[in-house]
């Protein structure tokens, strides 16, 4: 890989890493916020509107930065990857339109009349406000994963007589089986990210022994959606969506599994360090047969190892491995740790018990390295195409774009991405010191 194509790929992923923390934000929180606000309405229950509030400033401040940190991406579809844009830009223009024209701007009104129209609007829009947020922040999402969908499974579309891919169906492009449950997997595991906000939140308050009618209500919710979200990540929606990278993608599959070889019975490999060199997994610890059963429905059956596929076609085997086991490691722990904390709920000694407030509080942000580390596992694994079997990355860069030029541009986008994480933190944490305020319904 050249140097040019290989500082695009850099730009990019550091690019998007850094703005999809942000939709994790407003995706996780929004159904919060639509709970709170729906509830609070209806039972005209003043600290339900106030968690509601409270909320929806963080939210507001995920959706700002997301949008500021988004622009980027944009550019840099003509900018580097112009080979690109001009190959499948007629498939992947269609629904990213679609995400910028309705969901985003759906998502954009709402929000400020969510923010500003309390006063100023009726009970019911006010309430009916919040759900068209999350509406609104779960539809963006949908139109986005979509679009990557295509680019790892692409269906509906045609080759033109020019080459160019064009499309033939945006109905199949949107509603693919693969996008269903990438779709859903995503949703998920944002929304496990947010109960998780909320529980930490609920938990700094309740050790602080501050805004404990709040603390209680988060921690309440936050670890009830938590452990629910933690299941639905594993199965269904995991399970359906590995699923589908089996049946499609194969040699991700044995990337993300570590199958350097073909083999009947295959074991699931808990951990393990693999040696590309040589073809194996050193100090593995396996599940015999599991990963048979898994994949195929038989604890006997054959998988496909990387010796199946030509060398050219194998994706970096290692990012993807390592990345796949910490998304499925930390989403296994969240269930556990979910689980054990609706445990004492149920008990009546969460509140009380210092020790989970402490674990719920500082287990905040690893549902977001989970998220980020299932993408990486998903866009590291596809490599080397760019449209998975159709266009590969090394023909999709801009021709006259050198190396130079980006490691500079990506210098500065580091810089920049610094300055608004550090801002993005200080502004958060600020709205957590100050805390809900509770107001009259």
């Amino acid at each position: 890989m050249n140097g040019a194509i290989l500082s695009d790929r850099i730009q990019f992923a550091l690019t998007v890493m850094f703005h999809y923390l942000f939709p994790i934000g407003t995706m996780g929180l929004a159904p919060f916020i639509a709970w709170y606000t729906v509830s609070g309405t209806r039972a005209r229950d003043a600290n339900a509107l106030a968690s509601a509030e409270f909320l929806g400033k963080i939210f507001a401040l995920n959706f700002a930065v997301g949008v500021v940190s988004g622009i980027p991406l944009e550019f840099q579809f003509g900018t580097n990857w112009a080979a690109f844009s001009v190959k499948a830009g007629s498939v992947v223009g269609q629904p990213l339109a679609l995400e910028g024209i309705y969901a985003f701007f759906f998502e954009s009104v709402f929000l400020g009349v969510f923010l500003y129209g309390r006063r100023r609007v009726s009970a019911r829009f006010y309430a009916f406000s919040a759900i068209a947020l999350w509406l609104g922040s779960w539809l963006s999402g949908f139109f986005i994963v979509a679009t990557n969908a295509w680019m790892q499974h692409p269906v509906g579309y045609h080759f033109a007589a020019n080459g160019r891919i064009e499309i033939a169906s945006l109905r199949t492009v949107l509603l693919s089986p693969f996008a269903f449950w990438q779709y859903a997997h995503v949703i998920t595991g944002a929304l496990l990210a947010g109960a998780f906000v909320v529980a930490g939140i609920g938990s700094y308050y309740l050790l602080g022994r501050r805004n404990e009618i709040f603390g209680q209500r988060f921690v309440r919710v936050g670890v009830i959606v938590g452990f629910a979200a933690s299941l639905i990540a594993i199965f269904p929606t995991g399970d359906r969506n590995a699923n589908e990278v089996t049946r499609n993608q194969p040699v991700k599959f044995a990337a993300m599994e570590g199958i350097f070889k073909t083999q009947r019975g295959a074991p699931e490999a808990i951990i393990g360090m693999p040696d590309t060199q040589h073809g194996r997994l050193i100090d593995p610890v396996y599940v015999p047969d599991l990963l048979s059963y898994l994949a195929y429905g038989n604890f006997r059956a054959s998988v496909k190892g990387l010796d199946s596929y030509p060398a050219d076609l194998h994706p970096p085997v290692e990012l993807t491995y390592y990345a796949y086991h910490v998304m499925v490691g930390l989403g296994t722990l969240f269930a556990l740790l979910a689980g054990i904390a609706t445990y004492l709920l149920l008990r009546r000694k969460l509140y009380a018990a210092r020790w989970m407030l402490w674990i719920l509080m500082l287990a905040m942000p690893f549902p977001y390295i989970a998220n980020e580390a299932g993408w990486i596992a998903s866009e590291v694994g596809r490599q080397p195409w760019i449209v998975y079997g159709l266009l590969r990355t090394s023909a999709s860069a801009s021709p006259t774009v050198v190396a130079g030029e980006t490691v500079f541009t990506t210098i500065g986008f580091a810089g920049v991405y610094f300055v608004l994480g550090v801002l993005f933190l200080l502004l958060v944490l600020r709205e957590i010191s100050l805390g809900p305020v509770e107001r009259t319904a």
